[in-house]
């Protein structure tokens, strides 16, 4: 399976970005599916989720400013991110989780997109 991730960049504090993850090789719309991110030296942080369901769960940090959906049509999954912070800067992993564990299934892992906010 692969995940590929785009959107990421570079942008002002306040501003928004919208991340995408396309899936090839299964459908993922059968899972959860949820954005991660990381700074080095630091613990991968679950950010957001979405069930099969469309049920969605977020981070206490982003609730408010995130949004997690997606398409099953497209097999992909989105983040839409407004009012960003600097501290939201770091790179943006799309994989499969388990509702409400923020475990990820490492055999459903994309390479990242960056988001630098400043």
């Amino acid at each position: 399976v692969q995940l590929v991730e785009s959107g990421g960049g570079s942008v002002q504090v306040g501003g928004s970005l919208t991340l995408s993850c396309v899936a090839s090789g299964d459908t993922i719309g059968r899972y959860c599916m949820g954005w991660f991110r990381q700074i080095p030296d630091r613990e991968r942080e679950g950010v957001a989720a979405i069930e099969s369901d469309g049920t969605t769960s977020l981070a206490d940090s982003v609730k408010g400013r995130f949004t997690i959906s997606r398409d099953n049509v497209k097999n992909s999954v989105y983040l839409q991110m407004n009012s960003l912070k600097t501290e939201d800067t770091a790179m943006y992993y799309c994989a499969k989780t388990v509702p409400g564990s923020w475990d990820v299934d490492f055999g459903y892992w994309g390479q990242g997109t960056q988001v630098t906010v400043s």
